[in-house]
């Protein structure tokens, strides 16, 4: 009768990770509608007049509502007493409804209709919000930008409820087994996703040879029925689980208010939280305008307009060529064979030369910047493996702070002095993006897996949703804040757009980034410092985050 019980779907393999991959892409749709906009700023400013003040103001809006109407706080307390299921196809709906407002707001139909024209007149003023300084709209802000905030605020919402569903999913799935592995493997499918935006972004901006900016949303858009689908599936696997386990989605001891007091008395949970606040503002943030910042900064010609270069049948060719560096390179983690293994990864390498050769053919800033996630894919998992067997998870924190700081210097200093050099800035560029990646894929291999170490299980739900709700802080401040200082830094360009001495195409392509980047750098300081305390509280208070997680 025991063994009867032990054999249920969470102690199949195939099984476990079925249901990751579940949610794993319903993670990767929603993180490629995150960036949809990212790698077409410049054609935001030419076609909707976004400025980086606007633009900065409509990406930071995708968590107003999550950081200062709490919702995260919500969300968790939802996730405890609802389950992960429920939440799960909560966040799908909700994400789909943001999307597709946001779609609307950039599409052609919003011009010129009475909706546009209330979006102009309205929201200028928000009291409390405008004299604290954090309202998601200001005069003078196109009406465009205002309702596609109102968009991403909704979806926000429903994103960021996603993340905390699928952390706590996964510690279902996998406590006790290859937890901090499947975190890892989570996060590098989802980060794909990032990839996958900065090619077809722009790809469906441009298709046929016509500039439509909303058609890339609309891309974005039946992702997120995608995703929604995805996390149905997941919903029917997940009640199969607990029909098998005699398990109830709501616990016998349900979630109260005062359990937050466990969580927020405890050191070891406010390392963490600021250390993800830090390194996740200094990555999603720039990931906005990393594209605009490669433009600015790399001499970039278009290839001839009849060559394969510039053909739309090279974007397909190289989206193929990166999920073979993807997939070869996430499959050689899991080969016992060497000579299996090993020609994976020189699979998994020489694909990845050959993309970032088509790269540089294209001179696409969007595609160069596409391989920010393909070493983070091939090294999440192997360090995901190392945390679970042989632990070090604070140590890794410290090693990401040091590489993400390298790198945003590099961007900021080294990177302009090749300006000028169409090989050697694309090989810096391209150097670096890999390493930025590389260091980011640290935090869930390593960070997220640390937090079941630091609370009771059955408030997981409610720490993940402070820890985002802390992040959430920095993902709508970063935005707002490089967008302006831009613009500060960047007088001359603000006023030839006033002035019109200067077209929004050529101000598109040269602004100064080098103190937004000196900004980003010193939060990767912080979080080095931060680090090292952790480093220091865990060993005092043996809170186990170098330990292994299966002992």
């Amino acid at each position: 009768m025991t063994q009867a019980i032990q054999k249920t779907l969470r102690d199949s393999a195939a099984m476990r990770w079925t249901a990751l991959l579940l949610l794993a892409l319903g993670m990767f749709c929603s993180y490629i509608f995150m960036d949809i906009l990212s790698p077409i700023k410049d054609l935001m400013l030419e076609t909707r007049g976004w400025d980086s003040t606007a633009f900065g103001t409509m990406q930071g809006s995708e968590v107003f509502l999550n950081v200062f109407v709490f919702f995260l706080i919500f969300a968790g307390i939802i996730l405890d007493k609802m389950g992960v299921r429920f939440t799960a196809v909560l966040s799908g709906v909700v994400m789909l409804v943001g999307a597709i407002i946001k779609w609307y707001a950039v599409s052609e139909s919003f011009m010129g209709s009475g909706l546009e024209q209330w979006f102009t007149d309205n929201l200028n003023h928000i009291p409390v919000f405008e004299q604290l300084g954090v309202s998601p709209f200001y005069e003078g802000m196109p009406a465009s930008a205002k309702f596609a905030a109102c968009g991403f605020m909704i979806f926000g919402c429903g994103c960021e409820m996603a993340g905390i569903t699928v952390s706590r999913g996964i510690v279902k799935w996998f406590k006790g087994r290859e937890m901090a592995l499947a975190m890892g493997s989570e996060m590098a499918l989802a980060r794909l996703g990032v990839a996958t935006c900065m090619i077809f972004s722009p790809f469906f901006a441009r298709l046929g040879g016509e500039v439509s900016v909303s058609r890339s949303v609309a891309f974005g858009v039946v992702l997120m029925c995608i995703a929604l689908i995805m996390f149905i599936t997941y919903f029917f696997m997940d009640k199969k689980l607990d029909s098998q386990t005699g398990e109830a989605e709501e616990k016998d001891d349900p979630f109260r208010i005062k359990d937050l007091g466990q969580i927020l008395t405890s050191s070891g949970f406010w390392l963490v939280a600021l250390l993800c606040v830090l390194y996740y503002s200094a990555i999603f943030p720039f990931q906005k305008y990393a594209v605009n910042m490669l433009q600015c900064n790399l001499t970039l010609s278009a290839p001839d307009a009849n060559s394969f270069w510039a053909s739309d049948s090279i974007t397909i060719v190289q989206y193929i060529i990166m999920l073979v560096v993807a997939a070869a390179g996430f499959a050689s983690n899991f080969q016992k064979k060497a000579n299996l293994k090993y020609g994976l990864l020189g699979l998994s390498v020489v694909a990845l030369i050959t993309y970032c050769y088509m790269g540089y053919m294209r001179q696409s800033a969007e595609a160069i910047f596409a391989v920010f996630p393909l070493l983070a894919v091939l090294i999440t998992p192997i360090l995901g493996n190392y945390v679970d067997h042989k632990g070090k998870a604070a140590s890794m924190l410290v090693l990401g702070s040091l590489l993400l700081i390298g790198c945003h210097l590099t961007f900021a200093f080294i990177l302009p002095l090749f300006k000028g050099s169409a090989v050697g800035g694309v090989i810096v560029a391209y150097v670096t993006i890999l390493v930025l990646g590389a260091s980011f894929s640290l935090v869930p291999a390593s960070l997220w897996p640390s937090v079941p170490k630091l609370v009771e299980p059955k408030i997981i739900g409610s720490a993940y949703a402070l820890i985002f709700w802390i992040q959430n802080i920095g993902l709508w401040l970063f935005p707002l804040l490089i967008g302006k200082v831009l613009d500060m830094t960047n007088p001359e360009i603000v006023n030839g757009l006033a002035n019109n001495t200067i077209t929004p195409e050529q101000a598109a392509v040269s602004y100064d980034y080098t103190a937004p980047l000196v900004m980003l750098a010193c939060l990767g300081v912080a979080a080095l410092i931060l680090g090292l305390i952790l480093k220091v509280v865990d060993r005092k208070k043996g809170i186990g985050l170098e330990e292994p997680n299966i002992k």
